[in-house]
């Protein structure tokens, strides 16, 4: 029980789904094989067949065939792709997505889950483009001039001594950049 292909963000996050997401990717225009039994799955854009995909990949996790997720099964296919999810993320992530409150994970609430995890993915790839346009001396950081000469290419003049206090705002560390994580918190507050 082996996928071949796993996206990982690059980027650290530390909630939970993030977590979870990294280590389970329902990645469009991708494909993707499990190869324990060659089920092969190629997600497209169509609301269909990403239903049918999600359909065979919940399937597949349901390793006893009781209809439900446990999770139990939800740590080993984690595991099996590469990725370790503790009991505790586990339980929280059926917990959190249990409609009936049986404690397992149900067709439908598998795939709420695993809908939620892509659009959190899309989410966070967003910010990813975003950072990467202010980010304009390949540093890794948002600095204030790099921030003044973006704020200008969309049209907004201001001062360096500005454009610090913008960045002092969410500069959690106070070393008077702007890392991934803290522009993140920026772009959500």
């Amino acid at each position: 029980m082996c996928m071949e292909s796993v996206s990982v963000p690059s980027v650290e996050n530390k909630s939970y789904f993030s977590r979870l997401r990294k280590r389970i990717s329902l990645k469009k225009a991708t494909t993707t094989t499990i190869t324990s039994d060659r089920l092969s799955m190629s997600n497209t854009s169509s609301r269909s067949n990403n239903s049918s995909e999600l359909e065979r990949v919940f399937t597949y996790f349901d390793e006893n065939g009781d209809g439900k997720v446990s999770p139990a099964e939800l740590r080993r296919c984690v595991k099996a792709v590469g990725g370790e999810l503790t009991v505790e993320e586990a339980e929280m992530a059926v917990r959190l997505s249990d409609s009936d409150g049986d404690g397992l994970l149900g067709l439908e609430d598998f795939t709420k889950l695993m809908e939620g995890m892509e659009e959190e993915r899309n989410k966070e790839s967003e910010l990813v483009g975003a950072f990467g346009m202010y980010e304009m001396e390949e540093s890794g950081y948002i600095t204030p001039k790099s921030l003044k000469r973006m704020l200008s290419r969309l049209g907004e003049s201001t001062s360096i001594d500005n454009c610090k206090a913008m960045i002092q705002r969410f500069d959690i560390n106070g070393d008077g950049v702007l890392s991934f994580d803290e522009f993140k918190l920026m772009m959500t507050s």
